[in-house]
């Protein structure tokens, strides 16, 4: 939970599918999702396949008020030049009042539940004007909690929270050893009851998942060195993003639920991360 809005443990992110998107997020959700992530980013994302897989989704019974939908403003600099959802010669808090009003016609929907500034500007200032911008649709009901994602930087991070008027209820970062897994930001994060979110885990962290300790612990579990990584971080506080396109890829990932690592097991672990 944050901000009383609530978050699965487990999203599935739409970063890469491209025309695969409404397809991939429907079956995401008919193998039990029901978390979604995507972001105002033709470069990365095609949010309007989110937007066709909730219409069909609907037609399937499963409704928006079921599911808990999340994307992002970007800002110029990680846009395509050739393709930017928004005007970018004008001043940045409207670039995001059009980038959201892109994302609500894209997604068919008037509410957001978490939405994301997709990575600081280049300096405080800017990444002030937009974060007012994004506060101004939060009150305006729009949507339900506002985050910011690719902030590695604690210092940054605090001094956003503390200008910031609604503060910040989510941190979406790359997981991986690079940054000492965000050790020290994922702590401050607990204290201040954000939710970190990670992306990248799987992928950035072959070693780990290679690593004797978590594969002695897939043997033991009857689970996939996945699912024991998978599982660790959701009981740590932490919700993992997959976007697998593997119909049992996602069924083993929303299984981690089914099992629970020890204190022992969780101790050794926390040793290599």
């Amino acid at each position: 939970m944050s901000n009383g809005i609530k978050m699965p443990s487990l999203i599935y992110g739409t970063a890469w599918k491209k025309e695969q998107t409404a397809g991939l997020v429907v079956k995401a959700i008919k193998n039990g999702f029901r978390g979604i992530d995507t972001a105002c980013q033709p470069k990365h994302y095609f949010e309007p396949g989110v937007g066709q897989a909730l219409k069909d989704l609907e037609l399937m019974g499963i409704t928006r008020e079921q599911l808990f939908l999340q994307t992002k403003f970007t800002a110029i600099q990680g846009q395509d030049p050739q393709n930017i959802p928004y005007d970018p010669s004008v001043p940045l808090h409207e670039q995001v009042m059009q980038s959201f009003a892109t994302s609500k016609e894209n997604l068919g929907t008037e509410v957001i539940d978490s939405y994301i500034l997709h990575s600081p500007l280049s300096t405080h200032h800017d990444t002030i004007q937009v974060w007012r911008a994004m506060e101004a649709i939060y009150e305006s009901g729009s949507v339900k909690q506002l985050g910011i994602s690719n902030c590695y930087d604690i210092e940054s991070m605090q001094r956003l929270y503390q200008d910031a008027v609604v503060k910040p209820a989510v941190l979406q970062n790359r997981f991986y050893k690079e940054t000492d897994y965000d050790k020290e930001l994922r702590q401050w994060c607990t204290e201040n009851k954000i939710v970190y979110q990670s992306f990248w885990t799987l992928t950035a962290n072959p070693a780990l998942l290679q690593s004797s300790t978590i594969t002695a612990m897939a043997t033991a579990n009857n689970k996939t060195p996945a699912q024991i990584l998978f599982r660790y971080l959701t009981q740590i506080g932490i919700v993992p993003l997959t976007g697998t396109t593997s119909d049992s890829h996602m069924v083993e990932d929303l299984a981690i639920f089914s099992f629970e690592l020890t204190d022992a097991e969780m101790a050794k672990i926390h040793h290599l991360i």
